[in-house]
């Protein structure tokens, strides 16, 4: 079993930028590829970004691309999302997931999930 725990969350105004963290402990492997996920209220998950095992490869949805990074540390066994230039659509609770087929794509097959952290974005 793996477990995920999002930290840094928050709130923020328009224009500001918040890193996320993502902490795995458990049965952990570092061949495990990270993701991002968000959940707006009354609208399904979506993908955010993903990262490959080795942290050499990313994938990034359309609405963020150009204004959040992925990163991985596989010896912290942490996973980060700079998010920049925040607008008030990126209002979500974010998820950590992981995919033990280690590949970053939009069409991640997240396996274990975080408990979520709040963002909010104001106007």
């Amino acid at each position: 079993q793996v477990q995920l725990v999002e930290s840094g969350g928050g709130l923020v105004q328009a224009g500001g930028s918040l890193r996320l963290s993502c902490a795995a402990s458990g049965r952990t492997r570092s061949t495990y590829a990270m993701g991002w996920f968000r959940q707006a209220p009354g609208k399904e998950r979506e993908f955010v970004a993903a990262i490959n095992w080795r942290g050499s490869t990313t994938a990034y949805a359309d609405s963020v691309k150009g204004r959040f990074s992925i990163s991985k540390d596989n010896a912290k066994n942490t996973v980060h999302l700079q998010m920049n230039s925040l607008k008030p659509e990126d209002t979500a609770i974010y998820y950590c997931a992981a995919d033990t087929r280690g590949i970053a794509t939009p069409r991640f097959r997240a396996e274990y999930w975080g408990q979520g952290t709040q963002v909010t974005v104001s106007s």
